[in-house]
């Protein structure tokens, strides 16, 4: 029994899965053109499909919005009954049915033709009304449902998906979308943790324990102890020389307060750039073993000073 029940799943996803090659090997030959006409959209892109397709419409518009290219879906049903006014003539609109022929579909395909609004279709469906009256025409393989009465739409909506994520993803790199840009759209939650950089985590200013390396050590402890983060970055002729943490004063216990900070500073300490994201700032913590890192420009200049405890707040 257990056998049939994995095999009957791999069937699944082996099937989808060679239907995802075909895709891939044979894409539509409007795939370029699509990807030309979004990049220079100045409204938004208006996607739409009933039953499956409707959902997986939803999920092509959301992945779409979040990558940089402004798009929101409308339900069909609900288009026939005044949500169609939110479409304009600034907009394009793209109609997923794998038959091609849904009839919920008609008033957005008639709309888009009443007012000159650009019309992508996706289906497997060459002849159908949805193909031949589109401009932008995206052609699914027309391959078996994976479902085992070949009825499910379950190849098809899968193949569909494929086809919206690679619309989104090869927008973004026409566009250069870097993850600073996806953060901006992404600020709540794991996700926006992960995306803050260094900069906007990072302590600053008077905040920064900065000593020289002639400093006295009853001073760097002052200034170690005032500022909280339990290290001192100590200066060199503008530069940093080194870094002084609690383990480089357990090491220099005896006589340290006749020492001055160059002498107790561990030389060529742990650095990042302001620019980099936190996640990246608190693997080399991790790495390193320790509690603290200095924050720099491309100069080499002490710009702020982040703390472990910093990253664990923002949620990384």
């Amino acid at each position: 029994m257990k056998n049939n029940i994995i095999e009957s799943a791999q069937e699944v996803i082996n099937i989808e899965a060679a239907a995802l090659r075909i895709l891939a090997n044979d894409l539509p030959s409007d795939f370029t053109s699509v990807i030309n006409l979004l990049k220079s959209l100045k409204g938004h892109l208006i996607i739409s499909g009933i039953g499956k397709s409707g959902h997986i419409a939803r999920k092509i518009s959301a992945t779409l919005s979040s990558t940089g290219t402004p798009s929101y879906f409308v339900h069909a049903t609900e288009a026939s009954h005044g949500d169609i006014g939110a479409i304009t003539s600034r907009d394009a609109c793209l109609l997923i049915s794998n038959s091609g022929e849904s009839p919920e579909l008609r008033d957005l395909l008639n709309h888009t033709r009443r007012y000159s609004i650009p019309l992508l279709g996706m289906s497997s469906n060459p002849n159908s009304s949805l193909m031949l009256a589109a401009e932008y025409k995206l052609y699914l393989p027309n391959a078996k449902e994976a479902c085992s009465i070949g009825l499910a739409p379950t190849t098809s909506t899968t193949m569909a998906l494929a086809l919206g994520d690679a619309i989104a993803v090869t927008l973004m790199k026409e566009r250069n979308f870097q993850a600073e840009n996806f953060k901006v759209l992404h600020p709540g939650g794991k996700l926006g943790a992960q995306l803050s950089t260094v900069e906007q985590l990072m302590h600053r200013g008077t905040s920064l324990p900065i000593v020289q390396t002639n400093t006295a050590m009853g001073e760097t402890l002052l200034e170690m102890t005032s500022k909280g983060f339990g290290a001192a970055i100590v200066m060199k002729n503008q530069k940093i020389y080194g870094v002084i943490t609690d383990g480089d004063l357990r090491r220099h216990m005896v006589d340290l307060m006749s020492k001055t900070a160059g002498e107790i500073a561990s030389t060529n300490p742990v650095t990042i750039y302001k620019t980099n994201l936190a996640a990246k700032a608190l693997s080399l913590m991790n790495k390193h073993k320790i509690n603290v890192i200095i924050a720099i420009d491309h100069s080499e200049r002490p710009l702020g000073i982040l703390h472990v405890h910093d990253c664990l707040r923002a949620g990384l």
